[in-house]
């Protein structure tokens, strides 16, 4: 079931330890339901930046904000941008750990993909939705296969659970908070669905693809565009350009709008397109640091 739709056009860290006995410890949000409030969800956070990374950071805090939520960290221990979705046999090692500004996490010796792994079948969690990112770098059009940022949320996919996959464009400097802005925002549009106890018999057919351009050069973040994804491009490049947020551009694709400020919303399969998709070490246009 496609979970996405357009969120308004406008629109501009909780862990896991473990317990003695190995069950995962999280952290809830301290904004419990109120009797007319939202249903309570589960959402599990990772990315391919490492669990120490900004990005994740920025959206783990701006979920906790949310009124009633649990939030669980599981993330690679170390950078592993440009993995897709590779996974580890046998299953990697896992150990408490915490993210830049404190929150308590499980960070996992292997890929993004393996963190969302530990996270179902050896941590047990089981999450209603979980958020991939905030990336440094987008993850646009055909490079979406190279990340690992995707290659997380495809493995919760993969699984039946809803998952979104958020990038920021690449830049000289990064400031995250209008991407969990608008992680927030798709979360609270769908947490209905999310918190549905018929959730788990439900098949995802599809994850969201949430990048949003770097406007430290000058300029905001435009609005945002729900798009086709673009399987393809004549230049690769274009989809690993920096982005001009004073641009006074329409682009009705999803790289022009992108690289002219706009955030975009796409919905791509579970699946890579084919087995013969890119690899992260073949020869590229992809710029360092590489796509994640």
């Amino acid at each position: 079931m496609v979970l996405l739709a357009a969120l308004v056009a406008g629109a501009a860290g909780c862990g896991g330890d473990e317990k003695a006995d190995g069950s995962p410890v999280t952290e809830a949000a301290t904004t419990s339901a109120s009797p007319t409030g939202p249903a309570p969800i589960d959402i599990l956070v990772t990315n391919d930046d490492g669990v120490g990374a900004p990005g994740i950071d920025a959206v783990v805090k701006g979920l906790k904000a949310m009124p009633a939520v649990n939030v669980t960290v599981v993330a690679p221990a170390a950078n592993q941008s440009g993995t897709g979705g590779k996974t580890t046999q046998p299953t990697p090692a896992h150990h408490d750990a915490t993210t830049a500004s404190g929150v308590p996490a499980t960070a996992v010796d292997g890929y993004p993909a393996d963190s969302v792994l530990v996270a179902l079948d050896v941590l047990g969690l089981k999450p209603d939705v979980v958020v991939s990112g905030v990336n440094q770098g987008q993850n646009l059009g055909p490079v979406v296969d190279l990340s690992g940022t995707v290659g997380a949320a495809r493995a919760a996919a993969s699984r039946g659970i809803p998952a979104i996959a958020s990038s920021m464009g690449f830049g000289d400097t990064f400031d995250y908070s209008a991407g969990a802005t608008l992680v927030v925002e798709w979360i609270t549009k769908h947490r209905a669905e999310f918190a549905d106890p018929k959730a788990s018999a439900r098949t995802q057919e599809s994850v969201a693809n949430l990048n949003i351009p770097n406007c430290a050069a000058g300029g905001k973040v435009r609005g945002l565009k729900q798009l086709p994804t673009q399987a393809s491009l004549p230049d690769l490049g274009g989809a690993l350009a920096k982005q001009d947020c004073a641009s006074t551009a329409e682009p009705a694709e999803e790289v022009p709008a992108f690289n002219a400020g706009y955030a975009t919303l796409t919905d791509i399969p579970v699946a890579p397109a084919s087995a013969a998709s890119p690899s992260p070490s073949a020869p590229a246009a992809v710029p360092s640091p590489t796509a994640s």
